[in-house]
C-alpha cells in the first residue's frame, strides 16, 4: 500500500509499544489520518485520529492510554500505546481519511470505502 506501519512486537501487560506510519505516498495533503485495529477473527474497531489542526479522537477503550502524533515534517504518524492490555492484542493499520468524511474513529474504521489509503499493518501481542 501506500502507508507503511511498524513497530509492533510482543510485550507484557503494562507495557508500552509506539507505532509509526510513514511511506511512499504518505501526503501532507490529507486533513485526517487515523489508526484502527482488527484483532483475529474481530471486526475493524477505530483507535484514533488526528486533524491537520493537531485535534484527536479517541476509542473509550483506549482513551488515557493512548496518544496519537504526526510529524509534518518527516511525514511519519506515530500511535504511543502505554499501559497495555492482553485486549489490546491486535494488528494495527494506520490509515487517511477521505476528505469528505468526518475525522472520527467510526469513519477511520470503515474501511476502503472512507479511506484514502492505509497499510498493510503491524503486530501487537500483549501477554498475561
Amino acid at each position: 500500500g501506500q502507508l507503511e506501519e511498524s513497530g509492533g512486537g510482543s510485550v507484557p501487560a503494562g507495557g508500552s509499544l509506539t507505532l509509526s506510519c510513514a511511506g511512499s505516498g504518505y501526503s501532507l495533503g490529507w486533513s485526517c489520518m487515523g489508526w484502527y485495529r482488527q484483532g483475529e477473527g474481530q471486526e475493524r474497531e477505530g483507535v484514533a485520529t488526528i486533524r491537520k489542526d493537531g485535534s484527536t479522537t479517541y476509542a473509550d477503550f483506549v482513551q488515557g492510554r493512548f496518544n496519537i502524533s504526526q510529524d509534518n515534517a518527516q511525514k511519519i504518524l506515530f500511535l504511543q500505546m502505554n499501559s497495555l492490555k492482553v485486549e489490546d492484542t491486535a494488528t494495527y493499520y494506520c490509515a487517511a481519511v477521505r476528505p469528505w468524511n468526518a475525522c472520527n474513529v467510526n469513519v477511520v474504521s470503515e474501511g476502503p470505502k472512507t479511506l484514502d489509503a492505509w497499510g498493510q499493518g503491524t503486530q501487537v501481542i500483549v501477554s498475561s
